[in-house]
């Protein structure tokens, strides 16, 4: 049991780490020039995105009923509920970006001359700004967790 935790949690944390580069990653990339090759860089990162948080939902299900402090650790305490409600919003940020990000690919590819709008960039910035700001309440979380808060 002891390895199962350690294995789980030595997973977790390299995904969420991996997702803060992705976000950090997006955050410059929409900051820079957009052309098609940029265009496509961040489809690619963004799909990225989606397989290592969906990664960090699953090995997270897993640390909740095969770790070591038990399922009822999580589920009675408030500040796991918060850094569920964080990731959810994260996620639920995410995706105007990736919508974003798909469709301007696709234009660019049709169209050499294809500009990505200023008003949706500028929305896009705002949204992965926003993202990664509440992406930092995540391990604040995490780590009250660690301490016993909450429970």
């Amino acid at each position: 049991m002891d390895t199962t935790d350690l294995l789980l949690a030595i997973a977790h944390h390299l995904l969420v780490f991996s997702l803060a580069g992705i976000i950090g990653a997006e955050f410059v990339l929409v900051r820079g020039e957009l052309g098609v090759t940029t265009l496509k860089r961040l489809v690619g990162i963004d799909r990225h995105y989606g397989i290592i948080a969906a990664l960090i939902v699953i090995i997270g299900v897993c640390r909740v009923f095969f770790g070591l402090k038990g399922w009822e650790f999580y589920v009675f305490n408030w500040v796991f509920w918060a850094k569920m409600m964080a990731l959810i919003i994260v996620g639920l940020l995410s995706i105007i970006p990736t919508v974003r990000f798909i469709s301007w690919s696709r234009q660019a590819s049709g169209n050499p001359s294809f500009s990505v709008p200023a008003a949706e960039l500028a929305s896009v910035k705002n949204y992965v700004r926003t993202e990664g700001f509440m992406f930092l309440l995540i391990p604040v979380f995490a780590a009250a967790m660690a301490r016993g808060y909450g429970y």
